[in-house]
């Protein structure tokens, strides 16, 4: 069957949000027989250099030229461009040292191999075109790309619950780590999906999911402060995934 001709590409990324849809493994063929990959290179061999997609997959952030070429191709080539995982939404891990030189970061890495490299400070999608559609997580939850494929299918787009994690710990009565342990949980501030499953286990919440639609982060900042918490520890700890987000905005 032919359907919709789709594209899922990786930028500067660990490819996790990718593997993420190789772990439908039930769904697969179903997946495989309803939509056409022209451009999948972490899935298939040949690819389609030209012609219109329906929609393009991206994981990752912007962080070399090549990278700015793929997404700026695929954007061109696309209905709908959709960012998948915090890393193409926020900048992620990769955009965690974003406020230090990248050349020395780089000689750090790479010694004097550091000087041939081609890179730039990593951002998110959107800093250089228009994404339609994002799919939150690090990695992005199997549910939530499947969702998505699915709406796809019927030209559409999903719609995601816009409540923190918070709310999901409450409905599988939790004991609460901010409150009850005086731990350093994001819960109150990020995006639900993942049915609170660090929580769950007595693992506070770490924001890989990025925040929530109306996160407060300043009220969480003050009681951050109040338990105890450094200002640079909370900081650090809420910029992890998303390194540019203001800590002091209210809602």
């Amino acid at each position: 069957m032919t359907g919709p001709a789709i594209a899922i590409a990786g930028l500067t990324a660990c490819s996790g949000c990718q593997l993420t849809l190789f772990n439908c493994e039930e769904e697969l063929p179903l997946v495989a027989d309803r939509f056409h990959f022209a451009h999948f290179p972490m899935g298939i061999s040949e690819a389609e250099e030209c012609g219109p997609l329906d929609a393009a997959v991206v994981e990752g952030c912007v962080s070399t030229p090549e990278d700015l070429e793929t997404l700026i191709n695929l954007r061109n080539r696309s209905r709908l461009l959709i960012a998948v995982g915090t890393c193409a939404i926020w900048g992620g891990i990769a955009a965690m040292k974003n406020n230090e030189s990248r050349k020395e970061l780089a000689e750090t890495i790479y010694g004097e191999a550091a000087h041939a490299l081609r890179t730039f400070v990593p951002g998110p999608l959107h800093r250089f075109v228009t994404v339609d559609f994002t799919v939150t997580g690090c990695p992005p939850e199997k549910g939530e790309i499947l969702a998505t494929l699915s709406a796809l299918l019927h030209g559409t787009l999903p719609v995601f619950p816009g409540y923190p994690v918070c709310t999901e710990c409450r409905n599988r009565e939790n004991l609460c780590l901010l409150i009850e342990r005086n731990e350093l949980c994001l819960g109150p501030l990020i995006q639900s999906g993942c049915n609170a499953r660090c929580p769950a286990v007595s693992i506070k919440c770490e924001g890989c999911r990025g925040p929530a639609s109306e996160a407060n982060a300043a009220a969480e900042m003050e009681l951050l402060l109040e338990k105890g918490f450094s200002r640079d520890e909370i900081v650090g700890r809420m910029r992890r995934f998303y390194p540019e987000w203001d800590h002091e905005r209210r809602y």
